[in-house]
């Protein structure tokens, strides 16, 4: 998987964790879709995320061209 991908996956996570916020402070539901519903997913999100950066990073010796691999 190249890093840009990953990078992707862990900035569409903090969009859905902000938006969970939202809906969080705001009390809002939409239809049963909840504020700690759409937090979870986007954390789980950022921490898959996390997760492949980091061992791609680990299994990565060179490091040059950083986001085209």
């Amino acid at each position: 998987m190249k890093n840009k991908y990953i990078v992707a996956i862990l900035v569409s996570g903090m969009v859905i964790t902000v938006i969970g916020a939202l809906l969080k402070i705001t009390h809002t539901e939409i239809y049963s879709i909840t504020g700690n519903m759409v937090l979870t997913i986007g954390m789980v999100t950022e921490a898959i995320a996390g997760i492949l950066f980091i061992s791609k990073l680990l299994s990565n010796d060179k490091n040059d061209g950083f986001l085209n691999k």
